[in-house]
């Protein structure tokens, strides 16, 4: 047998190209947004609104009801005041209406309008406004202010930013120290810091609260509502295409470009924006509304005075950016659909839910009894045998005096045959004291048969109006 030879079979290797790799960065530096100064109408009602709401924080503390001070939620003994009112732990249930409220008004207004308390009542834009007044009033308006940041340190320099600094720090410690000051009477507190008597506790969140305020809206700014605010997270959820937003008008706008006033559009054929970028420049979050509805809008408007400035010197028609609606936009209706499309079911059911809610609250407090009442049956007292047989259990009461006047309480009670209270039964408690009251309850021998039975306790008011009924055991032993 012969072997024919064969050559070994070439391997020829098949080279991978390699892809091209390219280092991406998941870590962008911050950029130092530098909002432009501007005017107009959504501008002034946010400045209306850091008034009312500033003027109502600061000043609420120092105004007296009486002889105390008007709001005040004295934790140390428990009870909160509010003008009138004295409302204790008992009386949880009415925050929660109050957190009820609150998350129904949030609803309805994101339903309606978007990010209007984001706008123009969050105490973070409300700061943070305020913030940039005094940096403005140091530093100059934009332009000033990047020249001086990009230029060396100076005398100038060092003056300007210090003074703004210690500015900042005034404000945000005089802000913790009110904020405490609903917790205690601001005017012992006021005289405890000056004398050097401020509690540890006090001091701790007078400081702390300044912190936050100084550095949420002095140097965080609009990263405090684009990264740790939650409601910038789930508020499209809250969106639909018929909620009120703020829009910029693609179809008339675009393409855009810089073009002289009396130049013709059709000609050149540009939309209605010169492209000036203002609409960037004095916005907050430092977004384009442009690119459309993006989740760092804060719903404040501040583009659509901009841009409806701008719109003036060119001699355009105003609205290039507004506020308006998915559907008004895509449709193109008028103002007057809009509106009547903003008022849909969802809207008016939340509505309706809401007003419930603050009449049932306004209602409740109307109606409630100004005393409260708890029985306890005493424990460490065995239900006994006394004189002429009958049968003694003794109780403790508190009653609870929700008035700013001394009342007196008359307690009673019934449901056993021949039931009787043995001790006083008549009690003078101060105003918004609250006081344990031990009662002795008896019964005749042949009142009922041994074991557990229902009886209730009748407190009345023999001041004012008011009757409270509460329920207790009697216990008859074998």
């Amino acid at each position: 047998m012969s072997f024919q030879n064969k050559e070994p079979k070439k391997v020829i290797p098949i080279a991978v190209a390699e892809p091209d790799e390219e280092l991406v960065s998941l870590y962008a530096a911050h950029q130092k947004i530098y909002p432009r100064s501007v005017s107009g109408v959504f501008t002034q009602w946010r400045w209306i609104m850091v008034w009312v709401t500033q003027i109502i924080f600061y000043g609420l503390p120092w105004l007296e009801w009486g002889q105390r001070q008007a709001v005040l939620f004295d934790l140390s003994v428990r009870r909160f005041y509010i003008f009138g009112l004295v409302l204790y732990p008992q009386d949880f249930i009415y925050l929660t209406g109050l957190m009820i409220i609150s998350a129904l008004s949030l609803f309805l207004f994101t339903a309606v309008a978007g990010r209007l308390w984001c706008g123009y009542a969050c105490p973070q834009t409300v700061y943070t406004e305020i913030f940039l007044w005094i940096e403005k009033l140091l530093e100059g308006d934009r332009s000033a202010r990047l020249r001086r940041d990009e230029g060396p340190m100076t005398a100038e320099k060092f003056a300007r930013k210090a003074g703004k600094q210690a500015l900042w720090i005034a404000f945000a410690f005089w802000t913790g120290f009110t904020f405490v000051g609903y917790f205690v009477p601001m005017r012992d507190m006021a005289g405890a810091f000056f004398s050097g008597q401020l509690a540890a506790w006090e001091f701790f969140w007078v400081f702390f609260y300044g912190f936050a305020t100084y550095g949420n809206a002095g140097f965080m700014r609009e990263q405090v509502c684009k990264h740790m605010c939650p409601y910038a997270r789930f508020q499209s959820a809250m969106f639909d295409k018929d909620t009120l937003i703020v829009t910029y008008d693609a179809e008339r706008g675009e393409p855009r470009g810089a073009r002289s006033r009396k130049a013709d559009l059709t000609t050149l054929n540009l939309g209605a924006c010169v492209n000036c970028s203002l609409c960037v420049q004095v916005c907050p979050t430092g977004i384009d509304i442009r690119n459309g509805l993006q989740y760092e809008c804060i719903g404040c408007g501040v583009c659509i005075d901009v841009c409806d400035t701008v719109m003036d010197k060119v001699g355009y028609p105003r609205g290039l950016i507004k506020f308006s609606t998915e559907n008004a936009m895509k449709n193109h209706w008028t103002k007057e659909q809009t509106v009547r499309r903003v008022l849909r079911p969802r809207v008016l059911v939340y509505t309706v839910i809401l007003l419930a809610m603050v009449l049932a609250i306004f209602v409740s407090l109307a109606t409630r009894t100004p005393f409260k009442a708890d029985v306890v049956r005493d424990r460490g007292v065995m239900a006994r045998v006394v004189e002429a047989g009958k049968v003694e259990n003794v109780y403790s009461i508190q009653v609870m005096n929700a008035t700013e006047a001394s009342q007196r309480y008359k307690i009673s009670v019934e449901g056993l045959p021949g039931i009787r209270i043995m001790s006083e039964d008549t009690h003078s408690i101060a105003s918004t004291e609250a006081r344990w009251v031990p009662v002795r309850v008896q019964v005749p021998p042949e009142a009922d048969k041994p074991g557990a039975h229902e009886i209730h306790f009748i407190i009345e008011s023999l001041d004012s109006p008011g009757r409270l009924k509460e329920e207790s055991k009697f216990i008859i032993p074998q």
